[in-house]
């Protein structure tokens, strides 16, 4: 079905439940389910930590180590977003997920004309290396690992995070971050890309191999199904397009004369919750065993360790409501067990604000506690994959797994997904269906309570968190600042040593590393890029 959408319908007397993917649920399911499918214990489940890994990639999973948790933190200026990881981490967080605005997210100075109205509002503002001094300062780097959720310009947040653990003492083998970097995805769901395609995949293989030789604990890009999945997609499709984008990433980085076992180990990804919870609980169950059947068939990757699939479940973004906002409350609490179900490493929970704006910080904080209180009070912990064996979870893993694989099957006939991606053809599908799902929502198809069922007359008011103009004001008068202060000399002459290696067709990472020390500002680094490369011309969708 390649309607996004999870409908009941009466037949011969009882509700017919399809879910989005297109599964058909029956209610009731025996061992003769499993026989029709074929189940094999071995090869379909295995034991925990045993290929394919369906059962998670650990042995004893949460009983050995609980899932990381990662809250999607940042606004206004680096010193408030710094006040704000304090405090997340006080509280018992154990990663950071940095959220960056608009501008730096697009390559652009505080100060740009295209930045007014957005610095610091949707994230921290970012401009130079000084703005990391700042947001991190205090941060233990050698203990807490970084999520970077930056794209067009990942390569040099990556190469500006290196320059930071340079500046406060730490060593390249110390320091842990994994930024987004996947820009095909921006394509399909966001539109948060600059460059054309090509460059823009040759970018993310300079992080790849750079990261291979000089970051070890460094993931140099993170696949997000997450958003592709929020634009329309199915949970199957949200799979098979995650998956086929990584083999594209891949693919860049083999035809340098690598293997993929060299670098593969320490691809991640980032995939969504919301919606029915069986179906995300398969959802992952099935991304796993795909993820390490496609390494070792497709690019004969032999270590179990490179054939893991690691990374953040969560979000759910899109699954929150503007009515009724507290019930996104008990609708985040089911999505961070979806994720502790389905066997998460990580685990980053949307607030419930969040259909709003950004988190304020009682909220964020409910969040963590959610999370907190599946891991230590509910028993989440107690054994690996407690769902394994189930007539309904396995047929269902099954099921998905076939889903997953027909979706790539219909990409792979077009050519692939650079080509559909370059031709529009996976924006068009995803979004029909994100105009589907919300008919479907309009028409009372799809419920959602409190807002097409269960209305109340008058809404709850939301404590918001505002945002400041005055902190916008402030950034752009520390960057000029900055250009006022820095070496004239060390800024001309990294710049146009990293023109000259995009000329030369060199990784570019170590001149941006350089541009970073120089205090070069993203807006100047992105900019050689754009008079290098252009930009993308989006394909019509209609």
């Amino acid at each position: 079905m390649g309607v996004a959408r999870y409908i009941k319908n009466k037949k011969d007397g009882i509700e017919e439940v399809i879910l989005q993917s297109g599964i058909s649920v029956k209610p009731v399911y025996t061992p003769q389910d499993l026989e029709a499918i074929g189940f094999q214990y071995d090869r379909d489940l295995a034991d925990p930590g045993t290929y394919p890994f369906t059962r998670g990639i650990h042995p004893l999973g949460y009983r050995s180590r609980a899932w990381t948790t990662r809250q999607y933190t940042g606004f206004g200026t680096p010193a408030e977003t710094n006040e704000r990881f304090k405090l997340m981490i006080g509280h018992g967080q154990t990663g950071l997920n940095v959220a960056f605005d608009l501008p730096s997210q697009m390559g652009l100075d505080s100060d740009d004309p295209l930045a007014e109205g957005e610095v610091g509002r949707v994230g921290m503002a970012v401009d130079s290396l000084k703005d990391f001094e700042i947001a991190f300062q205090d941060i233990q780097l050698d203990k807490i690992g970084v999520g970077l959720t930056i794209n067009a310009v990942a390569a040099i947040m990556l190469a500006m995070f290196q320059a930071l653990g340079e500046k406060y003492g730490y060593t390249k083998d110390q320091i842990s971050a994994t930024p987004q970097n996947d820009i095909l995805k921006e394509m399909i769901g966001r539109g948060a890309w600059i460059y054309p395609i090509e460059p823009a995949v040759a970018l993310i293989g300079d992080t790849i191999e750079y990261a291979m030789k000089e970051l070890p604990r460094c993931n140099p890009v993170s696949v997000c199904g997450y958003h592709i999945r929020e634009s329309g997609a199915t949970p199957a499709q949200e799979i098979a397009y995650a998956i086929l984008i990584a083999n594209a990433y891949i693919d860049e980085v083999v035809r340098r004369g690598y293997t993929a076992e060299e670098f593969v180990g320490r691809f991640s990804f980032n995939l969504n919750i919301f919606g029915n919870l069986w179906e995300q609980v398969a959802k992952f169950r099935a991304v796993r065993k795909l993820w390490a059947r496609n390494l070792k068939e497709k690019y004969d990757v032999q270590k179990d360790k490179n054939m893991y699939l690691r990374g953040l479940f969560g979000g759910g973004g899109y699954g929150l409501t503007k009515a009724q906002p507290e019930n996104n409350i008990i609708r985040g609490a089911y999505y961070a067990l979806a994720a502790a179900l389905g066997g998460a490493q990580t685990t980053a929970l949307c607030s419930f604000d969040e259909a709003f704006t950004i988190p304020t910080e009682r909220a964020a904080l409910l969040s963590l506690r959610t999370l907190e209180i599946l891991m230590e009070e509910v028993g989440l912990r107690d054994t690996v994959d407690p769902l394994a064996g189930s007539y309904f979870i396995e047929t269902l893993t099954r099921e998905m797994e076939d889903k997953v694989l027909e979706e790539m099957q219909e990409v792979e006939k077009i050519g692939g997904v650079v080509r559909a991606v370059a031709q529009g053809y996976i924006q068009r599908k995803v979004s029909r269906q994100a105009y589907e799902f919300e008919k479907a929502v309009q028409e009372g198809e799809l419920i959602k309570v409190g807002v097409n069922k269960y209305v109340v007359g008058e809404e709850e008011d939301v404590a918001l968190h505002d945002y400041r103009e005055e902190s916008a004001e402030e950034k752009i008068r520390d960057l000029q600042a900055l250009r006022r202060e820095r070496s004239a000399a060390d800024v001309s002459r990294s710049l146009k040593a990293l023109e000259q290696a995009v000329r030369d067709k060199k990784n570019v990472m170590p001149f941006l590393v350089d541009c970073c020390r120089a205090y070069c500002t993203v807006g100047e680094m992105a900019g050689v890029f754009k008079q290098a490369y252009g930009t993308f011309e989006e394909p019509s969708i209609f």
